[in-house]
């Protein structure tokens, strides 16, 4: 894990972040993956708290279908090949 510095004057995301409420599967998985992004373990745990593990795995996954499918379009490229190249992976 990488050091960071505090800055005084800028709060961190988790001070600046809403009240706790409850959420639907696809805001724990969108909340835990920007905490996988932006290492930020607060993040991470209320997430992973929020939903049921079933739930978030399954919301991590349309996250990751649509995230795909998206660069696919984008890039016009076919889904396998975005997937692949963002793994790093040879193309097929």
């Amino acid at each position: 894990m990488r050091e960071r510095r505090a800055n005084p004057d800028v709060k961190p995301q988790s001070a600046r972040r809403e009240p706790k409420r409850q959420r639907n599967l696809f805001e724990a998985a969108a909340d835990y993956v920007v905490g996988c992004v932006e290492d930020d373990e607060e993040r991470i745990d209320d997430a992973v708290s929020s939903v049921q593990p079933e739930a978030l795995t399954f919301g991590i996954n349309e996250l990751a279908c649509r995230a795909v499918i998206a660069l696919a379009r984008e890039r016009d490229q076919s889904p396998e090949t975005v997937a692949r190249d963002l793994l790093g992976l040879p193309p097929v």
